[in-house]
């Protein structure tokens, strides 16, 4: 199947898309909220978080938050759903760019709910975007494997 044919999008990629879905407007939300109010007050986070890192504000932080894990995966799905391969690779770097950010978060920040629930949603989408037949459906093959 070519990775312009979108008529017959696996339920595996129907998943994937939802995923990313869920994570570009959590990642907007989120990045918003810091980016405009860098003390961290919309989302009840003291500055004191960040002692220790590199960080003064929360403004850096939520920019990243806002383009990397907001405006990508959405940009990811818009790819996706027009057939374009380039997206497949969008959303690898949207799961392991979430799983990072969870990890770093969890040394910075103290532990709070969000905290598993996103990083359950970056291993998802990556784990879901390696499947063969998401991989199949935009002609991403390992060496060695058939298109079938």
């Amino acid at each position: 199947m070519s990775a312009t044919d979108t008529s017959r999008r696996p339920a595996s990629l129907w998943l994937l898309l939802v995923l990313l879905l869920v994570q570009g407007l959590g990642g907007l939300a989120g990045g918003l909220s810091l980016a405009l109010r860098p003390d961290g007050s919309i989302m009840q986070m003291p500055v004191s978080y960040l002692d220790g890192s590199p960080f003064s504000d929360y403004l850096i932080p939520g920019l990243i938050l806002l383009l990397v894990l907001g405006v990508l995966p959405l940009v990811a799905v818009a790819g996706l759903w027009m057939g374009r391969r380039w997206a497949w690779y969008a959303a690898v770097v949207v799961g392991l760019g979430l799983m990072i950010w969870i990890l770093v978060e969890i040394l910075i920040i103290p532990f709070n709910w969000l905290q598993p629930a996103f990083g359950v949603v970056g291993v998802l989408i990556f784990a879901v975007a390696v499947l063969k037949s998401v991989r199949r459906h935009f002609g991403v093959l390992l060496p060695g494997e058939d298109a079938d």
